[in-house]
């Protein structure tokens, strides 16, 4: 009859934790543009990871022959293939340059989320949970990196770094893989990577000051002294139970960076201090197409369009997370 007992209990747990998540789905997918816009990033992400199967040209292939440079959407190049979108200033396909820049672009800006938000959600929720001194030190570093300004200090350290092709001391897997990942050589994943860490030294504040903030509220409450008095570790406390119970703010605040980092990426690209020509971003294909903007007007929209609808894509997901996550909403 125990046995019995303990598993209705455990049913029924299981079912209330799907009904919670089958809550959360439904308020999602109330928020349309949350909605639409999920689908579209979908699909340009399934789209650049297919690339190499899409499109029947090289990334970096140069039609020398092509008859105008740049060249117009549907013209044809001295074999005979249609470049869908015509061809920039070197001859390149500019739909196959598109969709590996959207690899390279979205690839930046997850990584750069990921490592951001892990970061900051650890040394906030130490910072939360211990108090005393540890809080003291974070919040005086949070706030002294806060009032750094931002752009200035990434134009100085991307031109350092990227420019003079600086590497940084790790071990051989983790270039080979972002290589791979990319489909690019060595020496241009080193140039991500790069931009990737420039990024996260100044990304991981808000997620620190946001799980600070939720761990105060939360080791305040009755679970986390019975906890204490049942022996649990810290760590335990901290990794299994204060974070889950914190994180719904931090994906909100994760997706609606990915907007932000997205935008930050191009404009550096853009302004020749990020990823650089031959490895194609969003940012530096526009920074190609300025020279040409008034005589082929088509240019920057090729990789603008999709900048555009990726950047809003994430922050409307972000609004519809919010709502779908906030307990006050009973609908």
């Amino acid at each position: 009859m125990a046995a019995t007992a303990g598993t209705l209990k455990i049913e029924g747990k299981s079912e209330k934790q799907d009904s919670q998540w089958l809550v959360i789905a439904r308020r999602f997918m109330r928020h349309k543009l949350a909605v639409i816009s999920l689908v579209l990033i979908l699909l340009i992400f399934i789209a650049s990871l297919l690339a190499p199967v899409i499109t029947t040209f090289p990334r970096d292939a140069v039609d020398i022959s092509a008859p105008t440079r740049p060249g117009p959407p549907g013209i044809a190049g001295s074999d005979g293939r249609l470049h869908i979108l015509g061809i920039d200033n070197l001859g390149r396909d500019l739909f196959t340059r598109m969709l590996y820049a959207a690899r390279v672009s979205l690839s930046i800006a997850f990584s750069v989320v990921f490592l951001s938000e892990a970061i900051g959600v650890i040394i906030g929720a130490l910072a939360g949970y211990y108090k005393g001194w540890v809080d003291t030190v974070v919040s005086r570093v949070i706030e002294f990196m806060i009032t750094i300004p931002l752009l200035p200090i990434l134009l100085i350290l991307s031109a350092i770094m990227i420019n003079t092709d600086a590497k940084l001391p790790l071990p051989g897997f983790v270039i080979k893989g972002l290589s791979a990942v990319l489909l690019a050589p060595e020496r241009e994943a080193n140039q991500v990577f790069v931009l990737v860490m420039i990024i996260v030294v100044f990304g991981w504040l808000g997620a620190a000051r946001l799980m600070r903030g939720m761990v105060l509220s939360l080791s305040e409450q009755d679970f986390v002294e019975s906890l204490k008095a049942l022996g649990a570790s810290d760590a335990r406390i901290i990794f299994r139970h204060l974070i889950p119970n914190g994180i719904a703010p931090i994906l909100v605040n994760a997706s609606l960076g990915l907007g932000g980092v997205i935008i930050l990426e191009a404009s550096l690209s853009f302004l020749g201090l990020g990823v650089q020509d031959p490895t194609p971003t969003w940012g530096n294909m526009l920074n190609a197409s300025q020279s040409y903007m008034f005589q082929h007007p088509w240019l920057p929209l090729i990789p603008g369009i999709p900048l555009v609808i990726v950047a809003l894509g994430f922050n409307f997901i972000g609004d519809g997370l919010r709502d779908a996550l906030d307990p006050r909403l009973n609908r």
